[in-house]
């Protein structure tokens, strides 16, 4: 299976912010089947970005990898995001 370039990250710790390692990237809600429409967010020169669906504050870290998150249980395994 390919690997999915856009880095995707889901909110069901519940956490207001979730700091992440990507420009751009994939906010899924809640992991399936209680996820919102998967929306592609871009923070362009900026360094966080809220959700327009779930209100989740996403705030860029450059010390973390792409797909890597904080808290690490946000970022949505590539299997679980096919």
């Amino acid at each position: 299976m390919a690997e999915h370039v856009v880095p995707h990250f889901h909110t069901d710790p519940g956490v207001p912010v979730i700091e992440i390692g990507a420009h751009e990237f994939m906010c899924v809600g809640a992991t399936p089947p209680y996820d919102h429409p998967h929306v592609f967010l871009d923070m362009g020169d900026a360094d966080e970005i809220i959700c327009p669906y779930c209100s989740t504050l996403y705030r860029l870290d450059h010390a973390l990898d792409s797909h890597a998150a904080k808290p690490p249980e946000c970022a949505l395994p590539l299997t679980a995001a096919a």
